[in-house]
């Protein structure tokens, strides 16, 4: 992998990273405007199911990707490995299908509610989010949670 995997092209270009303002977004300006982006201007999109609530995997999201995933109905995220725009299910078929997109309270995370065509994760899991639960630490009970 390269070492400037985890930059988006905006951000490797000669104008430099693009956390703070996106002059060229494709985006509404309105909705570029209220985007608060990573310093590799990148926001987390969690991919959720629109009909159950299962939270399916996280990516993440440029301006372009975020503007994909909006005129295409199919969620397109940057790969930070990869350094590359990426349609899921392009290659594995297990497409998501985009029902709602919505932007936190703070401007720094989406929620992207879709119709998940097979596995979200790339292992073939369900959602990524299967396969390593962590165990919890016993708490000591309260007398008022411990009453009925």
């Amino acid at each position: 992998m390269s070492s400037a995997s985890s930059q988006t092209p905006e951000s490797s270009a000669a104008s430099g990273s693009h956390a703070a303002s996106v002059p060229d977004s494709p985006l509404d300006p309105a909705i570029a405007a209220r985007l608060k982006r990573n310093a590799d201007g990148l926001l987390p999109a969690i991919a959720q199911q629109h009909d159950t609530g299962e939270v399916l995997m996280l990516g993440w999201m440029d301006d372009e990707a975020l503007h994909r995933t909006l005129t295409t109905g199919r969620c397109t995220y940057w790969s930070r490995s990869r350094g590359e725009y990426w349609v899921k299910g392009d290659t594995s078929g297990h497409v998501q299908h985009v029902k709602s997109v919505s932007l936190d309270c703070d401007g720094d995370t989406l929620l992207v509610r879709v119709d998940q065509v097979g596995a979200a994760c790339h292992t073939g899991d369900r959602t990524c989010f299967d396969a390593d639960r962590l165990p919890l630490v016993d708490q000591p009970r309260t007398e008022e949670a411990s009453r009925p």
